[in-house]
């Protein structure tokens, strides 16, 4: 691809009139896009009912199968900024826009045998509970601190994404403007910003994971399904598919484009910034991500769910994102449109331009899903961390109720907090440079603490400090003193970024992200070596290789290995007992000697049960702990009291049989 042979069609020079400015589409296409806003809070709201603990609103009840985690986690990742950003660059290089979402396969493997089954099996409820029991408290702060950082600034970059895409749906400007005797106002950015927040934070302060969950499986089939819809309007305007591909130049269909040339996007450091940083900070240690995984009903589901993700749609994605910058490039090209299209219009515009009627609404529906798909998971994970990581500590007594509460109203702030950094990324040129600048500047620390706690035993608590304290002082020094990363740049040229607040986080906005990774690196490594760790014994499962002690503490389980028997089939007997084991907080069940036999189980096992019907996906299941055996039945029987039962059970299904497996 990058050397070979390629068709190229000359450009075509443009014939037709200017394209009109304002608002784009058709009332039709509007009323779909209100017609999703209302499906989506129904969704939303109607599975998120009878949320009654903290492990319901933050993981989902941990009942959910690979597949359902796997959708969300698409959604999750294909934020609203994704398309307008990729599209834009795909628009300017090409298939290159494509590498971001080709990047994961660097850390799946580590995510996968390393750092999933310490967070599966110690039941962490944060990424800060981590630091607090490999390090101690101090570096639970920290990493509260840095993380509640990275979260927030990521809804505000979503809520300007949003808001500057309907912006340019209902016009570029804010004005009040009269077309044919009717006054139409035209939303400004942060307006437009503030809507879609308050519609976001509704459906997920009433049903918290769950609500995100169901809303992100019909949200990520909604996004991979308008973006091919987009892309084979394209193809089949031009032609054929060789007639399209042949109206993008070459220099668009070359996979690693400006190794180092160009400042503004260049493949050196979207590697760095993109490939290595970001993708490691959102694999590992963002709270979404982690309460994604978590809310699965087994850590094989979780593996499922991550490979699904990485394998087969992440490169779907890659696609979808960047459909309508190619679009559009070879409709200017062919001289269909105008070449003086602006980036980040591309998707607009050719969306605008192929649909018809309602075709452009549903498209534009997909554009919301992808920012409620990602606002609603950061919405939840900055819940998440404000209650376990500072409501908690400060309240121990505090009952669930009042968790439940401080979560919801942490929902609501940090909506709030993300509204108003909206202004505060509206000072940079794109969302592309928002985006990268961000995410350059705040996510080495984290990432290097982190991973060098997980993979190595000798890594201190004072390592750990220094390098969240002292790597983050230096980045941001670097912002200060941009010059000082000119050795770490690869050759990449510094550019005129103004006198601006944000000047110095324009400059080197993607090499700063190499520049962060290595002095934290060297922080920790050199920490590390000069300071004594805490014994093996007392961090235990906490690290690679050690992850069996984790699942004899938590499970109780016999061997420590990641065990499970084959599903069957059980008739389920009503009982009254509603005892609970306090420590795990399970539902105790009492089975039969002939379900014992079949599953291989015995008293103080975790069984996972479910509705026997597979696409509800674990909307109906629940973990329980085996209280006894019955050895005078030995028939497939399993007695539930009430709690489960309203949880497993659905109204007119009591005589039908249920799924049951052991856990571990």
């Amino acid at each position: 691809l990058q050397y070979g042979d390629m068709k190229e069609i000359a450009p075509v020079p443009y014939s037709g009139t200017p394209l009109p400015d304002g608002v784009m589409g058709q009332p039709v296409d509007y009323a779909i896009m209100i017609a999703y806003f209302v499906a989506m809070l129904f969704i939303g709201t109607w599975f998120g009912r009878g949320q009654q603990t903290t492990k319901d609103f933050f993981f989902g009840g941990q009942r959910f199968s690979w597949w359902l985690i796997s959708f969300s986690l698409i959604a999750t990742t294909i934020g609203s900024y994704s398309f307008v950003k990729y599209s834009r660059v795909a628009y300017g290089y090409g298939i290159a826009s494509s590498q971001t979402y080709l990047n994961d396969w660097f850390w799946v493997p580590l995510m996968l045998f390393g750092w999933l089954p310490i967070l599966y099996f110690t039941r962490l409820v944060s990424i800060p509970e981590y630091f607090e029991r490999r390090f101690g408290r101090r570096e639970r702060r920290l990493s509260t601190f840095l993380l509640l950082i990275y979260l927030i600034g990521y809804v505000g970059i979503n809520l300007f994404t949003m808001g500057k895409a309907l912006n340019s749906l209902l016009g570029l400007d804010a004005y009040v403007a009269v077309v044919d005797g009717v006054q139409a106002f035209h939303w400004p950015i942060f307006g437009c910003a503030a809507f879609v927040a308050v519609i976001s934070a509704s459906y997920v302060t009433s049903g918290g994971q769950t609500s995100v969950i169901m809303t992100d499986l019909f949200q990520g089939v909604m996004l991979l399904a308008t973006g091919f819809i987009l892309l084979g309007l394209g193809v089949a305007y031009m032609g054929d598919l060789d007639t399209f591909w042949a109206n993008i130049p070459r220099t668009h269909r070359t996979a690693f484009t400006n190794f180092n040339t160009d400042a503004s996007y260049n493949s050196v450091g979207l590697f760095w910034q993109d490939g290595m940083a970001n993708t490691a900070m959102f694999l590992f240690l963002n709270q979404g991500m982690a309460m994604r995984l978590l809310s699965a009903r087994t850590i094989k589901d979780s593996r499922r769910a991550l490979i699904a993700t990485s394998v087969v749609l992440m490169p779907i994605a890659a696609m979808v994102v960047a459909s309508g910058g190619w679009v559009a490039k070879a409709l200017v090209n062919g001289g269909i449109l105008p070449p003086d299209i602006a980036g980040d219009d591309a998707f607009f515009i050719a969306a605008n331009f192929l649909s018809r009627p309602g075709i452009f609404g549903l498209v534009m529906a997909a554009l919301t899903a992808a920012l409620m798909s990602t606002v609603d998971t950061l919405i939840t994970a900055v819940a998440a961390i404000y209650v376990n990581d500072i409501y908690k500590p400060a309240h121990p007594n505090a009952t669930e109720a009042d968790l439940l509460k401080a979560a919801r109203f942490s929902s609501i702030c940090v909506t709030t907090f993300g509204i108003a950094l909206v202004p505060v990324f509206m000072g940079f040129d794109s969302i592309y440079s928002a985006h990268g600048a961000f995410t350059a500047a705040v996510t080495p620390p984290l990432v290097v603490a982190l991973l060098l706690g997980v993979f190595w035993r000798r890594f201190s608590a004072r390592a750990a400090a220094m390098t969240m304290i002292g790597g983050s002082l230096i980045i941001l020094a670097s912002i200060i003193w941009p010059e000082i990363i000119t050795p770490f740049a690869h050759g990449v040229p510094m550019r005129d970024a103004g006198d601006s607040l944000f000047g110095g986080a324009k400059q080197y906005k993607f090499m700063r992200a190499f520049f962060g990774l290595s002095v934290c690196s060297v922080i920790g490594i050199v920490a590390g070596f000069t300071s004594k760790g805490r014994p093996l014994s007392e961090i235990q499962g906490l690290v690679w290789g050690t992850v069996s002690h984790a699942i004899k503490n938590f499970y109780g389980g016999r061997s420590g290995k990641e065990l499970e028997s084959v599903w069957t089939l059980a008739q389920c007997q009503q009982t009254e007992d509603a005892s609970v084991d306090e420590r795990l907080q399970l539902p105790l069940v009492r089975i039969s000697s002939g379900l014992a036999k079949v599953i291989e189980a015995e008293a103080g096992d975790i069984i996972y049960i479910c509705d026997s019907r597979w696409w509800l996906g674990g909307l109906r299941s629940s973990h329980a702990k085996i209280s006894a055996l019955d050895g005078s039945d030995t028939g497939q029987t399993i007695h539930l009291g009430p709690s489960i039962r309203e949880r497993v059970i659905v109204s007119g299904r009591e005589n039908q049989p249920l799924q049951v497996k052991r856990l571990y």
